[in-house]
C-alpha cells in the first residue's frame, strides 16, 4: 500500500485496538445496555465496528472500473440505507460475547490485493468495488476510519459514567478533516470559514467572498463537537447556546447545512 493509504489503514487498526481495550474493561451488563443509537445495544455498536473492519479488508481486495465516486456523493447513500445497515449490524454481531468481539477488533488487517484475480496491492488511486459504488482505496479507507471514530464517540456517549473510548490523534484528525471537506463540497463557497483547531480550516457556503484579514463569518469548535455537529448528534443551535461552538457574523449559521453525514 502507498503511504497515505497505509497511514489511514494503520490508524484504523490502532483505533480498533484502543476500542478493544475499552470493551475489555466493560461488564456484560454494560455491553447489553441500549446505546445512544436507537435500536442498537452497546454490543451491537461494537459488532458493527468489527464487521466494518472485516469489510474494509474485503473491499480493499476488490477492483472496479472507474470513475470513482467523490466522498461527499458516496456517503449520501448511507441515510437511505439506514434500515439495511442496522439489520446487517445485528447480523454481523450475532451471538458474539466480549472475547469474540475483542478478537475481531484486534485481528490484523491483511491486504494482499487479490480477489480471485491478479490485482496488485492497492494504492491511493486504486478504484474499489465499494458497497455504495466505485470509490478510490484512499477515500474508502478514510470513510471507514470516519465510521469507526464516530461510533467510538457513540459508545462514549452511550456509557457516560465509564471512561471514554480513547481517540487516536491521527484517526480523529482524519475524521475531522473528512467531515469538513464534505461540508465544503456540499456547500461550496467562501463566505464562512469553519475552524476546527488544530486539524482543519475550510471555507464554504455561497455568498460574499472574503479576500484578506479576519473573515467576517467564522465558526470555530473543537474536534469532538464538530464530529457530533457534522453527524447530527448535536444540533448547531445547542452547540452555539452552550458555547461549544462559537459563531460570529451574520452568515455563520451552519444549521441549514448539517448534518453532512447521518
Amino acid at each position: 500500500m502507498s503511504g497515505r493509504l497505509r497511514a489511514e489503514v494503520t490508524a484504523y487498526a490502532e483505533q480498533c485496538d484502543l476500542l478493544a481495550g475499552w470493551v475489555a474493561a466493560r461488564s456484560a451488563d454494560e455491553l447489553a445496555r441500549p446505546s445512544a443509537l436507537p435500536g442498537w445495544a452497546v454490543r451491537v455498536v461494537v459488532g458493527h465496528v468489527a464487521g466494518s473492519k472485516e469489510g474494509l479488508q474485503a473491499y480493499l481486495a476488490t477492483r472496479a472500473a472507474g470513475p470513482a465516486r467523490p466522498v461527499a456523493e458516496y456517503v449520501q447513500d448511507y441515510a437511505p440505507a439506514a434500515a439495511q445497515i442496522s439489520e446487517q449490524s445485528i447480523e454481523v454481531t450475532g451471538d458474539d460475547g466480549p472475547a469474540e468481539l475483542i478478537a475481531r477488533l484486534r485481528a490484523p488487517i491483511e491486504v494482499d490485493g487479490t480477489d480471485g484475480s491478479d490485482a496488485s496491492e492497492p494504492n491511493d488511486a486504486t478504484v474499489l468495488d465499494g458497497p455504495r459504488g466505485p470509490i478510490t482505496a484512499l477515500d474508502f479507507a478514510r470513510i471507514r476510519l470516519l465510521d469507526l471514530v464516530v461510533h467510538c464517540d457513540d459508545l462514549t456517549r452511550s456509557l457516560p459514567e465509564a471512561e471514554p473510548v480513547p481517540m487516536l490523534r491521527p484517526a480523529l484528525a482524519s475524521t475531522v478533516r473528512a467531515l469538513a471537506e464534505i461540508l465544503a463540497a456540499r456547500a461550496p463557497g467562501r463566505s464562512v470559514e469553519l475552524r476546527v483547531p488544530p486539524f482543519v480550516a475550510v471555507q464554504a457556503i455561497a455568498g460574499p467572498r472574503h479576500t484578506r484579514g479576519t473573515p467576517p463569518n467564522v465558526v470555530e469548535t473543537e474536534p469532538l463537537t464538530w464530529l457530533r455537529l457534522a453527524t447530527g448528534r448535536l444540533p448547531f443551535a445547542d452547540a452555539v447556546r452552550d458555547g461549544s461552538a462559537r459563531a460570529s457574523g451574520t452568515r455563520a449559521d451552519l444549521a441549514p447545512y448539517l448534518p453532512v453525514l447521518s
